[in-house]
C-alpha cells in the first residue's frame, strides 16, 4: 500500500459515511455537498472494491466489510487528528484543548478530581474528558491508547507502553458495621467462605491474583463496574469487598461499613498514567504528564488516612514512595 498516493481526506469521509449511513447527512457532518460526498463514496468503493453501504428498502446498511471498517475508520481518524494537532510549544495559560483520559471511577474520584483542580487553576482553556475503562483494556491496549491521551491504570495489569508513576495506594477490605461473623480481623478462611462484591475485572489486580497463590477462590455474589457503588452493596449484608484505602476514606460517610486489613500482605497499588508512544514528544502531552506527576507527588506527601507509616521521599519524579 502506497500511502503517498492516498487522499487522507477520504478517512474523514469514510468515517462519516460509515457512522451516518447516509450520504447527505455524512456530507453535512463534514461540510461537503451531497455531490461531493457521493464522489468520495465512489472513490472509496473503487479503492475497497466493495459497496460499503448497500441500499436495503428505503435506507442504507453497512456491508460486511463496512462493519469491519467502522471501528478502524474511527480509530484512524482519532489518531490522525492527534498526530496533526501535535505542537512544538505549549502555553497552558493560553491554549484551548481537550484531553481524553480513560480511568476507572476510583481513579477519577481519588486522582482525577485533584488533577482537574490544578488544571482549572493553571490552564483555564484546557478541558479534561474522563471515559470509563473498558473491560477489553488488557486485550486491546494499543487500540485504546491510540485514540486517547492517556490511561490511568495500576502497574501489574498492562505493560509495554510508556508510563509516568503517580502515587501509591493500598488494598483494604470493607465489611458491614454490623457484620454477624467478622470482628476486628478477617481470616483467610473468611475470604473463602464469605460472599464477595467485586469490580468487573478485579482479578487483573496483583493483590487479587495473590489470592490464587494462597489457594483462595473468591465466591463472587455481585460484580459491578463502579468501585464507588461497592460500599452500598456491602452495607447491611454478609458480603466483603476489596477496595483501595484512599477511596474507602472518601466513601466512609456513604454507607454503614468499616475497613478491615487483609489477612495477607497485599501488594500495594501503584497508579500510573500510560500513553501511546505517538504522544511522547508532543509539547501539550508533556505538560499533561508533568502536571499529573506533580499532582501525584503532592498526594504522596499528604496523609491518606489509612497509612501504616509516614511516606518517605522518592529519589526522583518517576519513583513513588509507599503510602
Amino acid at each position: 500500500m502506497n500511502l503517498g498516493r492516498l487522499d487522507l481526506n477520504l478517512v474523514v469521509a469514510l468515517r462519516a459515511l460509515l457512522e451516518e449511513r447516509n450520504v447527505t447527512r455524512a456530507g453535512q457532518r463534514v461540510g461537503l455537498s451531497q455531490p461531493a460526498m457521493s464522489a468520495a463514496l465512489a472513490r472509496l468503493r473503487r479503492h475497497f472494491d466493495d459497496d460499503l453501504l448497500a441500499r436495503v428498502g428505503g435506507h442504507y446498511e453497512l456491508t460486511a466489510l463496512g462493519q469491519v471498517l467502522l471501528d478502524r475508520a474511527s480509530t484512524a481518524y482519532d489518531l490522525l487528528e492527534r498526530l496533526f494537532a501535535s505542537q512544538a510549544d505549549f502555553d497552558p495559560a493560553r491554549e484551548s484543548r481537550e484531553f481524553k483520559l480513560v480511568a476507572s471511577d476510583y481513579a477519577v474520584a481519588v486522582f482525577g478530581t485533584e488533577l482537574a483542580r490544578v488544571v482549572h487553576q493553571e490552564a483555564p482553556g484546557i478541558r479534561l474528558r474522563f471515559a470509563q475503562t473498558p473491560t477489553s483494556v488488557v486485550d486491546a491496549t494499543d487500540a485504546l491508547l491510540s485514540t486517547t491521551d492517556g490511561l490511568f491504570m495500576p502497574h501489574g495489569v498492562i505493560s509495554g507502553f510508556p508510563a509516568t508513576d503517580l502515587y501509591q495506594d493500598r488494598w483494604v477490605f470493607l465489611v458491614a458495621d454490623d457484620h454477624p461473623s467478622v470482628g476486628d480481623r478477617l481470616t483467610r478462611e473468611d475470604l473463602a467462605r464469605l460472599p464477595w462484591v467485586t469490580y468487573q475485572r478485579t482479578y487483573d489486580a496483583p493483590a487479587v491474583r495473590q489470592l490464587g497463590m494462597l489457594g483462595i477462590e473468591p465466591r463472587v455474589e455481585v460484580s459491578v463496574d463502579s468501585f464507588q457503588i461497592m460500599p452500598l452493596l456491602v452495607d447491611g449484608t454478609r458480603r466483603i469487598a476489596l477496595i483501595q484505602a484512599r477511596l474507602a476514606r472518601l466513601l466512609a460517610p456513604l454507607a454503614a461499613v468499616r475497613v478491615v486489613e487483609p489477612p495477607y500482605e497485599a501488594v500495594p497499588l501503584s497508579e500510573a498514567l500510560w500513553w501511546h508512544p505517538v504522544h511522547t514528544h508532543d509539547a501539550a502531552h508533556i505538560w499533561l504528564r508533568e502536571t499529573a506527576a506533580r499532582v501525584g507527588r503532592r498526594m504522596t506527601e499528604e496523609r491518606s488516612g489509612y497509612h501504616r507509616r509516614p511516606p518517605a521521599a522518592g529519589p526522583n519524579s518517576h519513583e513513588t514512595p509507599e503510602s
